[in-house]
């Protein structure tokens, strides 16, 4: 076991905001569009489509648009501008790491209005290389704490090789390899845990403890970059107090 990531929890929060909104079928799409053009249209040959094809189906996305998606990303359907795969790095208030994932036809455009969400909420942009190296790429399960208990939960995944299981609280979360991803979420539905969510991203090797305005402003920024339109995902290596982020969460 090892340190709390609130932030996973948070965007947990998020993604279900966005699900009643319409926007998490959006996102899921985009980055079917995108794995499909970097690795080809065909799922048993692009292990990036095929985690997207099964986050959009467990998303209830129809089969139509996910097909629809996939032949924007080959080519073979044009009606829009090609998106383009764009991570920004950068640093909130208190020094927190944050690392931006982008889906967009115009880049210029998307930099400089992710460059002002920065500053406006006391962070910065920063250069190429100078906060990724504070991540590394994982997979990453959450699954609701009431769904599981420790013990199931290891003895689910015992043989597929996890780096680490924490609690935060409300969830467990399983990180293992990224080439482990599928293997996780097989082991853990076949013992009957269904995972809340379920993707390779970017987990923090470490932890920046944030406390009032730092803590307060470092959420409005995350949250601000999460709704903006280009933006597929966002992580962070910020950790608030547990009572202290309720507050604030309540308050917003």
């Amino acid at each position: 076991m090892s340190g709390h990531s609130k932030w996973a929890t948070i965007k947990h929060k998020k993604a279900v905001q966005d699900a009643r909104r319409g926007r998490l079928f959006t996102r899921l799409l985009r980055e079917i569009t995108i794995a499909a053009r970097l690795g080809g249209g065909d799922p048993e040959g692009n292990p990036r489509l095929r985690t997207a094809i099964a986050a959009a189906k467990a998303a209830n996305v129809p089969q139509e648009n996910i097909i629809r998606a996939i032949k924007r990303g080959t080519g073979e359907l044009q009606d829009g501008g090609v998106l383009e795969e764009v991570m920004l790095e950068g640093y909130g208030p208190g020094g927190a790491a944050v690392l931006v994932l982008s889906a967009t036809d115009n880049r210029n455009r998307t930099v400089a209005e992710i460059r002002h969400l920065f500053s406006r909420y006391g962070g910065n942009l920063a250069e190429q290389g100078s906060v990724a190296w504070l991540f590394d790429r994982k997979s990453h399960v959450l699954i609701a704490a009431e769904k599981t208990t420790e013990d199931d939960l290891m003895a689910a995944v015992l043989d597929v090789g996890v780096d680490d299981i924490r609690n935060t609280g409300s969830h467990w979360e399983v990180i293992a390899p990224p080439e482990q991803h599928e293997a996780v979420v097989e082991a853990l539905k076949a013992a009957g845990i269904e995972p809340d969510t379920a993707e390779v991203g970017w987990v923090p090797k470490n932890y920046v403890k944030l406390e009032g305005k730092n803590a307060a402003a470092m959420l409005k920024l995350s949250e601000a970059l999460e709704d903006h339109d280009d933006v597929q995902n966002v992580y962070s290596n910020f950790d608030i107090d547990e009572q202290e982020l309720a507050a604030l969460m309540a308050s917003s």
